[in-house]
């Protein structure tokens, strides 16, 4: 069997939640709402409050798998452990699909807040500099992280303040334009959902993670506690500063939450913490899809190269390359804000594997009851069944060429395997 260099130990738990917040707080904290308002209106509150319980499941299932296998690569490992290599395989390409169209998502919205007449170039710019700072070590990525953190942070509670202190805007009395209806609420849970997932990021980082037993299940809850908490506080606040439709029709809705204030100055503030969120988001995506390839290319699902550690901060240099060099060419070559839908499905389904993985666990705390595994099973799926039908369609279709593709290679390796032998 190849033995493969490991990574080194170097998180602690802030550093683990601060990567996890950071991705759940990412750019689509400044958009989602407004997609996720157009499909449930005025029962918003019931589609985060739905998408927080679900994503309470799979952070359960996640902290135990992860304590068990502290290894990178997430639900693909989890899954090839308790289930078998297929199941691993889907929620591993799952993965790494749908985050690297994602990665080109929050670079392009990141060029698009700073430079909008150079967005592509600026995006291109973003990726490749978020790429050598991940190449300096892990630590660097935790202190970059932190930094843009502690921006995000602050943009949002001005934005909280601003919809409390600041007068509401005209038109946004109850008896605007309806929109959204209940059909809506589990349409509008899996977008928010998506915002949820961030939390994965800590399970990827594993084979980094101090005492990992320990520092992983806690550094998932608290990061998911601290986002929750922030997605109800901000969904109660705009409902009741904007109306329903403005809220639905705005595609930057909390900077519109401080143009209609009496901090409207304030609005370049709102811009830059966006744009740092999209960098925090994409520094940890393009962590988190890097390991995953990496451990994916460990089990030879993947080139082996992309499996290679080295450098003098030990990380998974090629993987990390290759990444973001895939990223770069999405920016080039298609419009990446109409195919990103497609990651939803995808993060569903990896998260349904990783349910499924730890229902089978024999040994479990007593915070961690089979019907919770099963509950999040479930959800997932639902959720899943339920986005609109071209992101389901696509994403159907990229899980299937994976498949093919692997089912390939294992025919074409048997027959040199019999040859050696």
């Amino acid at each position: 069997m190849t033995q493969h260099q490991q990574l080194q130990r170097r998180l602690g738990v802030w550093d683990a939640t601060a990567i996890g917040l950071g991705s759940m707080l990412g750019a689509g904290v400044f958009v989602v709402f407004s997609p996720a308002t157009a499909l449930a209106g005025n029962l918003l509150m019931v589609s985060v409050v739905i998408a927080g319980a679900v994503a309470y499941c799979n952070a359960v299932a996640s902290a135990q798998l992860a304590a068990r296998y502290p290894a990178s690569g997430g639900s693909y490992v989890y899954g090839r452990k308790q289930l078998g290599e297929w199941p691993g395989f889907i929620a591993g390409w799952g993965f790494v699909t749908g985050k690297t169209a994602s990665c080109a998502a929050m670079a392009l919205t990141f060029g698009h807040y700073v430079a909008p007449d150079y967005a592509t170039a600026v995006a291109i710019a973003a990726v490749a500099v978020l790429t050598g700072v991940n190449l300096l070590g892990i630590t660097r990525t935790a202190l970059l992280t932190r930094i843009l953190l502690g921006l995000v942070l602050a943009t949002l509670a001005f934005v909280a303040a601003a919809s409390i202190i600041g007068p509401h805007p005209a038109g946004s009395s109850p008896g605007g334009a309806p929109v959204g209806s209940a059909w809506g609420i589990l349409p509008a849970a899996g977008l928010m959902f998506f915002a949820f997932a961030g939390y994965a990021r800590i399970a990827t980082l594993g084979e980094e993670v101090k005492n990992p037993t320990r520092t992983i299940p806690r550094a998932i809850m608290a990061a998911l506690a601290a986002a929750f908490a922030i997605y109800v506080v901000l969904a109660l606040l705009l409902l009741s500063h904007l109306s329903p439709s403005q809220l639905a029709e705005s595609a930057s809705p909390l900077l519109e939450a401080v143009t209609h204030s009496q901090f409207r100055a304030g609005t370049p503030l709102v811009q830059a913490g966006a744009a740092a969120a999209c960098l925090g988001a994409l520094l940890a995506l393009i962590t988190g899809v890097g390991r995953t390839t990496m451990a994916m290319a460990r089990e030879r699902d993947l080139p082996t190269a992309l499996a290679r550690v080295g450098g003098p901060h030990t990380v998974p240099f090629v993987a990390e390359l290759t990444v973001a060099a895939v990223v770069i060419v999405l920016l080039l070559t298609a419009d990446v804000m109409t195919v990103v839908g497609f990651s939803s499905f995808g993060v569903l389904l990896y998260y349904a594997v990783t349910n499924a993985a730890a229902f089978t666990l024999a040994e479990r705390p007593g915070s961690a009851p089979k019907w919770l595994n099963a509950t999040g099973l479930a959800g997932c799926l639902i959720l899943a069944v339920t986005l609109p039908p071209a992101s389901v369609l696509g994403m159907i279709f990229v899980l299937a060429s994976g498949v093919a593709g692997r089912w390939l290679a294992l025919r074409l390796r048997k027959p040199q395997t019999a040859t050696a032998r």
